[in-house]
């Protein structure tokens, strides 16, 4: 379980982004963390993963207290980051990548398995470079499968949504079905978009830098619909 503990992070004009942030993460669940623009989940999700240290409060993770581990030793316990815009490596292959994540050379028929769960064709992706030639789908895709490969306790998407188009979106909501009921761990989500909502166990809210409402996603998501417009798949958030 994850564990945070009167967080707070401010910036440098002294502007509080998160302002005394408690909240349990339960484990083997998929997390929707969502509210307005500013609130402070990115953020958030940036102080769990390691690459934002909060002036005060305490992180736990399984029981170990990780608030002053950086992303590497976190990454150690079990923590998986994945930006809003993928990196692309010129020269690194698709096989590079996943083996890379794994810590270990893959055969054929693993790194097949796992581009197959992401929706890509494997024969296709193997062996191509992860450069400006993939989309935005398919470059999410290859990151949720990097995910899967290294098979972390608590894997963080920050808006996966972002700067994709329609067509790939609606695939990445299938992807991250398939991904919830096999994956033995946490997902926590970063989005606003309601077809991510729907699909998650637990909502989140973030609003003004202070957790607003968490609870079961059939009892959290009728407030977001009702109390406010919810955005449109890819809608700019």
């Amino acid at each position: 379980m994850l564990k945070l503990e009167n967080i707070v992070w401010n910036l440098e004009d002294g502007r509080g982004i998160l302002n005394d942030v408690s909240l349990e993460i339960p484990d083997n669940k998929l997390v929707a963390i969502t509210g307005p623009n500013g609130g402070g989940k990115t953020t958030l999700a940036k102080t769990v993963a390691g690459l934002i240290t909060p002036e005060s409060g305490k992180i736990f993770f399984d029981g170990e207290d990780i608030t002053d581990l950086d992303i590497t030793q976190r990454a150690k316990k079990g923590i998986s980051y994945a930006f809003q815009q993928p990196v692309r490596f010129k020269g690194l292959t698709v096989r590079d990548l996943l083996e890379l994540a794994a810590g270990r050379e893959l055969k054929q028929h693993e790194i097949c398995e796992l581009l197959g769960k992401v929706g890509l064709c494997k024969n296709d992706y193997i062996e191509r470079e992860v450069n400006a030639s993939l989309s935005g789908g398919e470059i999410k895709r290859i990151e949720i499968a990097t995910v899967l490969a290294r098979n972390t306790k608590l894997s963080i998407f920050d808006e996966p949504e972002a700067g994709i188009d329609l067509w790939s979106f609606a695939g990445l909501v299938d992807v991250f079905k398939e991904v919830k009921e096999k994956i033995n761990g946490t997902l926590m989500i970063i989005s606003h978009q309601e077809r991510i909502l729907e699909i998650a166990d637990e909502i989140v809210v973030i609003s003004k830098g202070k957790v607003e409402n968490s609870g079961p996603a059939q009892e959290i998501l009728p407030t977001l619909i009702n109390g406010s417009r919810m955005p449109r798949p890819c809608e700019r958030s």
